[in-house]
Formats: C-alpha cells, structure tokens, sequence
C-alpha cells in the first residue's frame, strides 16, 4: 500500500504496516484526515484516518457499499459469483434494508442472551481438552473452535459437515499473489458447500437459522436464491472470523499487560466494560468495507470525487487522541463507548451482541480456568495474519 498527502508522496513500507500498524496511523493522522493511496489491488483510493470523520462516514448514506457504484476500472475486489456476492456487504437501501430486516431477528439481545449457556458449555468442552497439555496455541484449541461451534449450532450446519472454514477464510481475507489459484479454490469450494447445504435443509427442515431463511425464500418469496446463499455465506464467514481475532488479540493484549490482567481477575464486573475496550484497543478489522461516492463530497476539507474508491481506518480513528485519551494504552476501567469495531450507522454489525457476548464468555472461562495463563512466546515473537483488512493472529501459544 503506497501512502501519498495530496501534496506530497511519502511511501510507507507495506511490511511496516503489517508489523505495526498503529505506528503508521498514528503518523498518518497527524499528517492529514485524508490521504491519497494506492491499495492492495495496485488501484487508488482515499483513506480516512480521525475519529470524527470516520463515524460521521460510516453513517453518510452518499458513501455507497454497491460496487455498480464505483468508477469504471476504479475498483478491483475479489472476484467472488452472484450466489456469494449478493450480500449486505455490497448493498444500500432499500435491498440493504429488506435484507437485514429478515435476519436481524435471529440476533436481538434477547435471542443472543439464551445463548449463554451453550456457548459456555462449548468453552468449557475446548478448555477441558486443552487442560491436560499444559500449554496449547490458543487459536487453533479455543479462539477458532469457540465462534464456529456457535455459528453453525445458529445456522444449523451438522458437525460433520464443519469443513475447514479456517483455511478457507484465511485463504479469501489474505490471498497469496503467488498463488492466485488458491483464492478460486477457497470460493469454489463455499459455493459448492452452501448450495449443498440449502439443498439439504430444503429436504430436511429443522429448527435453526438456515431453514427459516430458506422458508422466507421459497414460501414468502422475500430473498433471491443468490441472496439466499450469500446471506448463509455473509452469517457464517463474518460470524466466525471477526470472533476468532477479537477473542485472540483480547487475550494477547491482556497477557502483554499484566496490570490490566490483574485488574480483571480482581474485578470480574469489568468484564462487560472490558470487551469494549479490547475492542477498541486492538479490534479484528483495521479497515471498514470500502466505499463508493454517489457524488462528489468533502470529507476532513479533501475534495473526493464520485465513484472513487474510500477506505476508513477503524484502527487509526480508535487511538485518535481528540477522542481517547492516551489512546495508545489498554486502560480497562476506559468508557470506550463510541468505539466503531462494530461498525455505525445502518451497516452496524448485525452480529455485534452475539460477537460481545462469545468474547465475554471466552475470556471469563480462560481465565477462571486458567490462573497461571501466560504466553509462551515474547509478545513481540506472536505471528500476526499477512493481511491489511484483517487484524488477527496465525497462532497464540501460551502455558498454564
């Protein structure tokens, strides 16, 4: 990612910003609210690096999610087929409202509440297997296993039909240019699981997530059968890999930070208020979805004209010092409300109370378990994903 102002051309190191990416926001944002850059796809783009002007463009209903919307050639995403890309991902209103509508009642605070206990079994089943080893990579034995348990026990997928939706999502959220075959593969391969499985639940209804929207589809007539698939595709993807990072980078920061560490286990009440913090601190999504302007607009007093490709920095507007105070420090007694890991305005994270609740019940379980947890290697020896999208660890290997 080549960094330019709209006055000058100062080139950041794409392996600095993978190494320490809040370092390079920090400079970033000092420098400007606004940057002309060259992205990942090689194609340019606009990036946003305050706190105010992120939320404030994260809820501006001129900054379209619809790729029909951007320049032509100006944008290059993954190539993914109709039946995975019609989703809220890369929708306005109204098919952005109809959508969301359908689904968003599988996931009220109330309905994620009765979850609890199951996803506290599930916790305490991955703790028990790990407790006998002594130590363990916390992402492979619980940060992975926990979220994706949850989400297919929601949607209704069988245990043995859990592929590896690991490598897969690695695979999508962090292709190797070597090896661009790879990503087709990863796509192929969902295509072909999610048609199988709605063909599956349309003979054989059940009492979960999936088969409700499959209803909606085929008695109501309220979803299109891509929209159908991509929502089954968006649930899933987006339900196990953001959960999977916050609960790994949370554990990590508080096992770096001994005093919050200690703090926590003092006071479990600050757990709930933690979470958010966490979050905030070091959140599984650097970069919100990118956007399109369906006319010209200003954002920061930077002129950006329609159809070009913006980019707003969830992790540089979440150390901005004009909204956090010492922003660069995991201060769990913080009111980190307001913090935008979960996104703002009408695309907030539909999941978001499920993805708190897995994160509170994962931590409180670990560390209840576990009194002695710490990390096995030096906090800078951690491998982190090779991936600007996305914040989150290939492993985490601690001892207890």
């Amino acid at each position: 990612m080549a960094i330019t102002t709209p006055s000058q051309p100062p080139l950041v190191d794409p392996a600095e910003l993978l190494a320490d990416p809040y370092a390079v926001y920090a400079r970033l944002r000092e420098a400007g609210p606004v940057h002309r850059i060259t992205g990942t796809d090689g194609l340019p783009a606009w990036l946003v690096t305050r706190y105010g002007d992120v939320r404030q463009a994260l809820a501006d209903p001129r900054l379209s999610l619809d790729k029909r919307n951007a320049k032509p050639g100006g944008y290059h995403g993954l190539a993914l087929p109709p039946a995975l890309d019609a989703n809220l991902l890369n929708m306005d209103p109204p098919d952005h409202t109809r959508i969301r509508g359908l689904v968003s009642r599988a996931f009220t605070p109330r309905r994620v509440a009765r979850l609890r206990e199951p996803i506290m079994r599930t916790a305490g089943s991955l703790l028990d297997a790990m407790e006998p080893h002594g130590r363990a990579d916390l992402i492979a034995s619980y940060a992975a296993p926990l979220p994706i348990t949850v989400i297919c026990d929601l949607l209704g997928v069988a245990p043995h039909d859990r592929h590896d939706f690991r490598s897969w999502t690695d695979t999508l959220i962090a292709p190797d240019p070597a090896r661009p075959e790879r990503a087709k593969e990863a796509v192929r391969s969902m295509l072909a699981f999610f048609t199988q499985l709605i063909g599956d639940k349309r003979a054989a209804p059940a009492d979960d997530l999936l088969s409700a929207l499959i209803a909606v589809r085929d008695d109501e007539d309220r979803l299109s059968e891509d929209e159908l698939v991509s929502l089954a595709f968006l649930i899933l993807f987006a339900g196990y890999e953001n959960t999977v990072h916050l609960i790994g980078n949370a554990t990590l920061a508080l096992l770096s930070r001994p005093d919050q560490l200690s703090a926590l286990r003092a006071d479990p009440g600050l757990l709930g208020g933690a979470v958010e913090e966490l979050a905030r601190y070091d959140g599984p999504v650097p970069l919100a979805i990118r956007r399109f302007p369906t006319e010209d607009i200003t954002i920061g007093g930077v002129a950006i004209p329609a159809g070009e490709t913006v980019l707003l920095s969830l992790a540089a507007a979440h150390r901005d010092p004009h909204r956090f105070t010492e922003p660069d420090r995991l201060d769990l007694g913080r009111d980190a409300t307001g913090h935008l890991a979960l996104g703002h305005g009408i695309h907030y994270c539909l999941g978001a109370p499920l993805a708190r609740l897995e994160t509170e019940v994962a931590l409180a379980a670990l560390l209840d378990r576990f009194p002695r947890l710490a990390l096995d290697v030096a906090p800078d020896e951690v491998r982190w994903r090779p991936s600007m999208r996305s914040r989150g660890l290939l492993e985490l290997p601690v001892r207890f």
